[in-house]
């Protein structure tokens, strides 16, 4: 489709207003450019799918433990002179929904004390973000402040009390921000995850003695701390009794994720991955691991089981990873994909 031609002509008082040198092209070239804005001309879109300069996904680094300790003088926001405020903490970047810590009723100067963990993907660009909001039984919750924290400025294994103050938003130019909103005291600490090629230090009483295959030389694996990453990639050969429409649940000591649901498939791909903190290295502990199939509506069979594993976890932290097919119980010749990542910290 090709724009239209727009001639027009313009006298005043019998005389040719276009006789004027360059009047007529200008005025051709604005109204050619108002009138093509009301059709809808086809335009090349480009959407990123991955920044090249970034190369793979990001991958999990280390720990950000997060202590909410307590606010000080926090606006009223309530009739009676008073908040019910409640702390929402989170990482640039992710989109796992945000922590929150507990409401404490009626009060301006709440003692939380409350301890959380967010996974740190990329700490030279990260920030944490921290608001804090007014609870409401009905309605909107509204905010009493926020601030960030760059990641940046923290030095990693170095515990970092900050008090802040809080502002409107992050735009240094709003007048908002000088007002006084509080403040929020908070304990950081940055952790990183110890590197396999990184030399073990520190008391040896947090480490188990290993021998090794080669030269029977020996090695100590640390036993504190750290990230287990569960990576479902996908599943081989199910068959259901009713329905093929598959989805994986990952369970680990009690905590359960699970994939999204693929319809009418016998060798579903999820690659999804789920993660679970360890005060200490899980030696001792299985990870649950089972396909199911479900389809919607109230139907009799509306689920079933198509499968189960239970992988124990001692060789996943020795050896750091583990990638393995496991012939699933309870199925003739289904098999899932896994592969299982140890992060100490």
């Amino acid at each position: 489709m090709e724009k239209p031609e727009v001639d027009f002509g313009l006298k005043l008082v019998g005389g040719d207003m276009m006789a004027i040198p360059g009047l007529y092209q200008f005025i051709q070239e604005t109204i050619r450019n108002q009138i093509s804005a009301l059709y809808l001309w086809p335009q090349p879109l480009e959407i990123p799918i991955l920044d090249g300069s970034l190369g793979a996904i990001k991958k999990p680094v280390g720990i950000l433990h997060v202590k909410v300790i307590r606010a000080i003088r926090l606006l009223k926001m309530d009739i009676f002179g008073a908040s019910d405020p409640y702390v929402q903490l989170s990482l640039s970047g992710e989109r796992i929904p945000a922590k929150k810590t507990s409401v404490k009723m009626k009060t301006l100067n709440p003692e939380w004390n409350e301890d959380f963990k967010l996974t740190v993907k990329d700490p030279e660009t990260q920030v944490l973000q921290l608001h804090v909001y007014d609870w409401e039984k009905v309605g909107t919750h509204d905010k009493l402040g926020m601030q960030v924290v760059p990641l940046r400025s923290l030095t990693p294994n170095e515990t970092k009390e900050l008090t802040l103050d809080l502002v409107k938003n992050t735009n240094p130019n709003d007048p908002q921000d000088k007002k006084w909103r509080g403040q929020l005291v908070v304990e950081l600490t940055f952790s990183l995850f110890r590197e396999e090629s990184k030399r073990l230090s520190g008391p040896l009483d947090r480490f188990e003695r290993k021998e090794s295959e080669v030269g029977k030389a020996t090695e100590y694996v640390y036993l504190g701390a750290g990230l287990l990453l569960v990576t479902v990639e996908g599943a081989k050969d199910l068959e259901g009794k009713h329905h093929n429409n598959p989805y994986a649940v990952v369970i680990c000591r009690g905590e359960q994720k699970k994939t999204k649901m693929i319809k009418k498939c016998r060798d579903p791909i999820w690659n999804e991955e789920f993660q679970f903190d360890f005060e200490e290295a899980p030696l001792k502990e299985k990870i649950h691991i089972e396909v199911k199939s479900k389809r919607r509506g109230l139907r009799l069979r509306s689920k079933e089981s198509l499968g189960y594993v239970d992988i124990n976890l001692h060789d996943v932290v020795h050896n750091g990873r583990l990638k393995e097919k496991y012939h699933l119980i309870n199925s003739k010749n289904g098999a899932v994909q896994v592969e299982i990542k140890w992060k100490a910290i």
